[in-house]
């Protein structure tokens, strides 16, 4: 019988106090490894590469580079490697702009131990972590700003119908089941997204979606 393997989790954060609350809550979990902690955006840029973790937990309030500069500079090496923000700002900005830098997801730091480690295995599973505040907000920042995504309306009423569950965290397997359809219509249906919402990833797909 094969075990799953442990979550391998990489921290950045400069309060050395919430560092190690958050790993001696990794500690105790069961399926979860805390692989390295950061107190700064550069030493962890330097040295997650060669750690390679399955989820990176981000504060944005970083000294010196920002949290949002640091998930940019390390999608642009390691596209694929799910980061979720985890900080104490909630306001549309912070949300919108660590989302198109290319976070994975975005939780607040009072967020209770058992939904954070729910969304950091949803993270390395695909999903796309947000709460419905969060989502709201997302919208909200939008229409302040008079941002309409117009290429939302090109899409087919499947394809909306797949965007919509994509947004709300649903995996490719999961869609395929609740629209009764196969996986590969599922994956078709996604590559026509991108190629409409001029996108390159389930997040920036989901951030126009949201903001449409």
């Amino acid at each position: 019988m094969n075990q799953e393997k442990n979550v391998r989790v990489a921290l950045v954060e400069d309060s050395a106090r919430l560092r190690e609350s958050l790993a001696e809550m990794l500690a105790s979990a069961p399926g979860y490894e805390l692989v390295a902690s950061f107190a700064d955006a550069e030493t962890a840029l330097q040295q997650i590469p060669a750690l390679c973790p399955d989820v990176v937990l981000m504060d944005i309030g970083l000294p010196r580079m920002s949290g949002i500069e640091c998930v940019r500079a390390l999608k642009a090496q390691l596209p694929q490697m799910p980061v979720l923000m985890l900080t104490v700002y909630d306001e549309g900005p912070f949300l919108f702009n660590s989302l198109k830098a290319g976070a994975n997801g975005y939780l607040l730091k009072r967020t209770v131990a058992d939904k954070l480690l729910e969304s950091i295995r949803e993270a390395r599973e695909g999903g796309v972590p947000l709460t419905r505040q969060m989502a709201a907000k997302i919208a909200e920042y939008f229409q302040q700003l008079g941002t309409v995504a117009a290429e939302v309306a090109s899409l087919t009423r499947r394809e909306r119908e797949s965007l919509e569950l994509l947004a709300q965290g649903f995996l490719y397997k999961e869609i395929a089941d609740r629209l009764g359809i196969s996986l590969d219509t599922v994956r078709e249906y996604v590559r026509n997204i991108y190629a409409k919402l001029h996108v390159s990833s389930r997040t920036e797909a989901v951030v126009k979606f949201l903001g449409h």
